[in-house]
C-alpha cells in the first residue's frame, strides 16, 4: 500500500468533524489555555505535588466551572462542549480535568440540582467565578464502594445539626471553601454544605501519592461540626443524590481520559518516526506500526462511545448503567494505550520528559476513583440479566 504524502494525526476518523462550531470553539480555547498555560509547568507541578490554586479563577474566566449548568453565572454548554473541555484538560494532565469535574459535577451540581434558591445564589455564581472552590464528601475510609455503609452521622440538635464522621481521598479537600458532606440521618443520606472554618471541620493533604500528584486530594475530619438547618440540602435525600451527581462526574471522565489517551499515543507517534535504531527511524519497523496501529483504532473506538454517550446526554436519555460501560470501557482503553506507548518510547517512557509515564500513574487513579471497574461491571451486568451481585 503506497505511503501516505502526510502522516494523518491521532484522529484518523475526523470524529471532531461531528463537533458543531460551538464545540470546536470551546476545544480550540480549552486546548490554547492548557498549552500556554499548563504543559510548560505540569512535569514540574506533578514532580513536586502541587497545583497552582490560581489555576481556579482562570479557569473561571474561561466559563469551564460548572459550564453545563443553567443559571446563576454559569455557561450553560452542552454536555459535549463539557466533554470536549474535560478531554483538552486531561490531555494536559488527569489533575486539572479533576479539578474541573469536581468543582463543576460534584460540588456545583448538587448546589444547583437540590438546593435551596438561598443557596445556590450564595454558591455558585462565586464557584463559575473560581473566587471559590468546592469539594465532594463522600467516600470514607471503609467505606469506598459501598457508600450506603458510611459511618459519617448527622443528628439534629435543637434546630441545628451535629455532623461527626471522616471523609477520603477528597479531591480539592484542603483548598475548598464549601464542602458538601454526604452523612447518614434518621430520613436517610443527606447532602449537607459545610464552609471552611466551621468549627470542628478540619482537612489535611494527603501526600505520598505516585498518581495525580498535580491535584489536590485530603483527609477530610468532622467533630461535632455544628451547622444551621439551612445548610442541608433541601431537594434530594437518600443514595440517589451523590449517585446522581456521580453519574454526572463519570460522563467527564468517559471524555477526559480519551484526552490522556490521546497524548501518549501522539508521543508515541512523534517518537517513532524521529528515533533511531539499526540505522532507521524505529517507526518504519512493522511491530512498532502494529502497536501504533491498535493504538490508534482503540482510541478512535474510545472517542466514538464518549460521541454517542454525549448525545444520549443530549437527548435526555443517558442512562447510569451506559455511563458505566464508558467509564469502565475508555479508562482501560487509555490505560493500555498509555502502556503500550511508553514501551515506543524505551527508557524514555519513564521519564516526566515525556508525558507518558505522568498519564500512566494518573490514569490508575482514574481507573478505581468514582466507582471501581469491578463496581462498573456489576452496575452493567445487573442492567443486563436484572440481577443484583452486589450482595
Amino acid at each position: 500500500m503506497p505511503r501516505s504524502a502526510e502522516p494523518v494525526g491521532s484522529d484518523l476518523l475526523r470524529i471532531d468533524d461531528e463537533l458543531t462550531d460551538d464545540e470546536r470553539l470551546v476545544r480550540d480555547t480549552v486546548r490554547k489555555f492548557a498549552a500556554d498555560r499548563i504543559m510548560p509547568h505540569i512535569a514540574d507541578w506533578f514532580e513536586a505535588g502541587t497545583l497552582p490554586r490560581d489555576l481556579v479563577p482562570e479557569l473561571g474566566q474561561l466559563g469551564l466551572l460548572g459550564m453545563h449548568l443553567e443559571g446563576y453565572g454559569c455557561a450553560g454548554m452542552g454536555p459535549i462542549a463539557y466533554g470536549v473541555t474535560c478531554r483538552e484538560m486531561e490531555a494536559a494532565d488527569s489533575g486539572l480535568r479533576s479539578l474541573v469535574s469536581v468543582q463543576g459535577s460534584l460540588a456545583m451540581f448538587p448546589i444547583w440540582k437540590y438546593g435551596s434558591e438561598e443557596q445556590k445564589n450564595e454558591w455558585l455564581p462565586r464557584m463559575a467565578a473560581g473566587q471559590a472552590v468546592g469539594c465532594f464528601g463522600l467516600t470514607e475510609p471503609d467505606h469506598g464502594s459501598d457508600p450506603s455503609a458510611m459511618l459519617t452521622r448527622a443528628t439534629r440538635n435543637g434546630s441545628d445539626w451535629l455532623i461527626s464522621g471522616t471523609k477520603m481521598w477528597i479531591t480539592n479537600g484542603s483548598i475548598a471553601d464549601i464542602a458538601v458532606i454526604w452523612a447518614a440521618t434518621e430520613q436517610g443520606i443527606r447532602g449537607f454544605l459545610v464552609p471552611r472554618g466551621a468549627r470542628g471541620f478540619t482537612a489535611r493533604n494527603i501526600h505520598k501519592k505516585l498518581s495525580l500528584r498535580a491535584s489536590v486530594t485530603s483527609e477530610l475530619h468532622l467533630d461535632e461540626v455544628r451547622l444551621p438547618q439551612d445548610a442541608v440540602l433541601p431537594g434530594v435525600s437518600g443514595l440517589k443524590g451523590p449517585l446522581s451527581c456521580l453519574s454526572e462526574a463519570r460522563f467527564g471522565i468517559v471524555w477526559g481520559v480519551t484526552g490522556a489517551a490521546r497524548s501518549c499515543l501522539e508521543s508515541a507517534i512523534e517518537y517513532a518516526v524521529t528515533r533511531e535504531q539499526f540505522g532507521r527511524k524505529i517507526g518504519s519497523f512493522q511491530l512498532t506500526q502494529r502497536k501504533l496501529a491498535w493504538m490508534a483504532a482503540d482510541l478512535q473506538r474510545a472517542q466514538l462511545l464518549a460521541l454517542r454517550l454525549g448525545r444520549l446526554k443530549e437527548a435526555g436519555k443517558i442512562t447510569p448503567e451506559q455511563v458505566s460501560l464508558g467509564k469502565m470501557s475508555n479508562v482501560r482503553t487509555a490505560i493500555d494505550i498509555a502502556r503500550e506507548a511508553r514501551t515506543i518510547l524505551g527508557a524514555n517512557g519513564v521519564t516526566l520528559e515525556y508525558p507518558v509515564i505522568r498519564h500512566a500513574n494518573n490514569l490508575e487513579s482514574v481507573l478505581t476513583y468514582e466507582g471501581t471497574e469491578e463496581i462498573h461491571t456489576l452496575a452493567i451486568g445487573q442492567a443486563l440479566t436484572g440481577i443484583s451481585a452486589y450482595r
